[in-house]
C-alpha cells in the first residue's frame, strides 16, 4: 500500500467514524470540537494545555473550542486544588450519557451500508477489529 491509498483509507474510515459517532445532536459540533470533548471524555480534570498536547491542536482552538463546548453544557469546569490559576475540565454527565449512547452502537449496519454484500461487511468488520488491535495502543476503557 502507498502513502496516497492510506491517505484516502484514513479519510474514509474517519468519514464513516464520523457517521457513527454524530447524529442531528451532534452535528452543530466541529469536528475539533468532537475531538476534545473526545479527549476530555477519556482524560477527565483536564487542562487546557494538557489537551493540548494531546489533540496536537494549537492552544487557541483548544481554548475556543473548551468556551464553546461549556457554553453548550457539555464541559464542566473546576478550579485545579493544587493551582487555583489553572481550570480542570471533565465533561458533564449531559455529555457523558450521550457519548456512552453513541459510543455503544455496533458499526456493523454502517459498514454493511458501505459495502457491497453482507459478506464483505463481515470481512471489513474482522480487519478493522484486527487494524485496531494491531495498530492502537491500549486503553483503559473510558468512564
Amino acid at each position: 500500500m502507498d502513502g496516497v491509498r492510506l491517505l484516502r483509507l484514513g479519510k474514509r474510515l474517519t468519514e464513516l467514524g464520523r457517521e457513527m459517532v454524530t447524529d442531528d445532536a451532534s452535528e452543530t459540533l466541529t469536528p475539533g470540537e468532537i475531538a476534545v470533548i473526545s479527549d476530555v471524555y477519556q482524560h477527565p480534570a483536564s487542562a487546557v494545555q494538557d489537551i493540548r498536547v494531546r489533540t496536537g491542536f494549537a492552544q487557541s482552538h483548544v481554548s475556543t473550542s473548551v468556551a464553546r463546548l461549556r457554553e453548550r453544557g457539555l464541559l464542566d469546569a473546576a478550579l485545579d486544588p493544587s493551582d487555583g490559576r489553572r481550570t480542570l475540565l471533565t465533561a458533564s454527565a449531559l455529555a457523558r450519557t450521550y457519548i456512552r449512547t453513541q459510543v455503544a452502537r455496533p458499526a456493523e449496519p454502517l459498514i454493511a451500508k458501505a459495502v457491497a454484500t453482507p459478506a464483505h461487511a463481515q470481512r471489513v468488520t474482522e480487519l478493522l477489529d484486527e487494524l485496531a488491535t494491531l495498530l492502537l495502543p491500549s486503553q483503559p476503557p473510558p468512564p
